[in-house]
């Protein structure tokens, strides 16, 4: 994990994509910057550029059903007085279209008003990024045909490993985003981050029975690194789940012991409790662990990081989107809060560092506090024993959806592979089971923690307030003494 110096390769890039064509340099973006200054009262001000190319592939029982590509690019322009904010964009990256944009920022927030007339700085200074992944354009890694080549291995491999298995449906996808932002204070920044992903859905079929399993990954790279091996991994997993899932019985129901598998479990982690640490929810206080620095709020041995600075990590970022470096963040350790999740906006009202983690979905949208890659640390717990130690309960090892309401910490997720316990031993699988219960209050039934952390293999999206964005999430074997399990027995 190094630091480098933008202005050398990522800012280079994005100046020539989204700046020298259209005649802008740092003369014209400090003077849009001053001139939203001028109009009002204002704290702070941002201009935000992207440029962003994308595709999809995906193949059904053989057949190319869909192939997408497009392009966008465009600016957002950002005022900020006090706590409120004034934004507009513009897909038109023209100099009097970006100054229409600047000009609707103002008018927008003319009734606001700061506490007090900033002066923008005079000059802008480079900021270190994190060098995490190479900036290629993963698109052009391989041509069509190889991409497409890529769908049709993976229904082979599917097909291969069982006669069960009767529909395959895989698909493709990879992005190209260049962004740069200009700030008031003087800091300009970029970052180019390539993403990849690669799924795949199987069914399986026996005797009236059906049973589903999904696979997949991917990361900040190209498609270079979906070799044979690792598509193979992917299938495996898929094909795993379904025929499991063929053979399931009716999941029972009450109170009982939980086992969550290691990695892609974490996202009961991410969604009970992660959502609750994001900084505009503790500043507009509608967290249930708003003011609770200092306090347990989880078991003895519980220590919860937010990462954006794992190498070519789905949720990692060299900078954050308002160009600020991202950062190892401990939210909970030993069971005690000890931090929260900011941007510059949730950090100047609480008077508290930024953390590295504004996120925003595109230029045409705002940014505010995400999480990166989220996770649980290992413990010193044989995954075996953690499950010898139950005398009934539920294991599960994948999750599908779920949702969760941060003000109460109250969550509700449906489990994908899960398992009966019996007297220590995992018997045989469930279908049909929830998990419900409330986050903050799961972490303190949790008893034992395996010494087995995993992440997901990069496949998580998070959704908040209409905006989508990548991450990752993780966390080892955990055995939770207490939570309600909706079945249908």
């Amino acid at each position: 994990m190094n630091l480098i110096e933008p202005g050398l390769g990522h800012l280079a890039v994005a100046t020539d994509i989204l700046l020298a064509p259209y005649g802008h340099d740092e003369t014209v973006l400090g003077g849009l910057l001053a001139g939203v200054f001028a109009a009002r009262d204002c704290d702070y001000a941002d201009l935000y550029f992207q440029f962003t190319r994308n595709e999809a592939w995906t193949l059904e029982n053989g057949i190319v059903q869909s192939g997408r590509f497009s392009i966008d690019q465009g600016v957002g322009v950002r005022a900020v007085s006090g706590d409120r904010t004034a934004f507009a964009y513009s897909d038109d990256l023209t100099l009097a279209a970006i100054r229409q944009a600047a000009a609707a920022t103002t008018a927008i927030a003319k009734a606001g008003g700061g506490a007090q007339k900033v002066r923008p700085a005079s000059a802008f200074r480079p900021v270190a990024g994190r060098d995490l992944y190479r900036g290629v354009d993963p698109l052009a890694s391989l041509d069509a045909a190889a991409k497409v080549e890529i769908l049709t291995r993976v229904e082979q491999m599917a097909r291969s490993r069982d006669p069960r298995i009767q529909q395959v449906m895989a698909s493709l996808a990879g992005t190209y985003d260049v962004m740069l932002v200009a700030r008031s204070d003087g800091v300009i920044a970029a970052d180019v981050r390539p993403m990849v992903r690669l799924s795949v859905m199987v069914i399986a079929a026996q005797d009236g029975r059906r049973g589903e399993g999904a696979g997949g990954g991917g990361g900040r790279f190209d498609y270079g690194r979906f070799s044979d091996d690792v598509l193979a991994g992917y299938v495996d997993e898929a094909v795993h789940v379904a025929l499991t899932n063929l053979d399931a019985r009716p999941a029972p129901a009450g109170a009982m012991t939980v086992v969550l598998g290691p990695g892609l479990p974490g996202v009961l982690l991410h969604e009970a409790v992660g959502h609750g640490l994001e900084g505009d929810a503790i500043r507009k206080g509608s967290s249930a662990f708003a003011g609770q620095i200092g306090e347990r709020v989880a078991a003895a041995g519980v220590t919860v990081v937010d990462d954006g600075t794992l190498p070519e990590h789905r949720g990692s970022l060299g900078i954050d989107d308002e160009g600020n470096p991202t950062q190892c963040t401990t939210l909970i350790e030993d069971g005690i809060l000890t931090g929260y999740l900011h941007d510059t906006l949730s950090a100047r009202l609480l008077n508290v560092p930024v953390t590295g983690n504004a996120r925003r979905e595109s230029y045409a949208t705002l940014p505010m506090p995400r999480m990166t890659n989220t996770y649980m640390l290992n413990g010193d717990k044989d995954p075996r024993e953690i499950v010898e130690s139950v005398q009934h309960g539920l294991y599960a090892a994948k999750f599908g959806g779920g949702q969760v309401d941060i003000t109460t910490g109250n969550f509700v997720f449906s489990a994908s592979e899960a398992y009966l316990i019996e007297d220590g031993r995992i018997t045989y699988p469930v279908k049909g089971a929830t998990l419900i219960g409330s986050g903050p209050q799961a972490l303190k039934y949790v008893s034992m923690i395996g010494n087995d952390m995993a992440l997901d293999r990069g496949v998580g999206v998070c959704g908040k307030l209409g905006q989508s964005v990548p991450v990752g999430l993780g966390q080892p074997t955990l055995r939770i003494d207490q939570m309600t399990v909706g079945g249908t027995r």
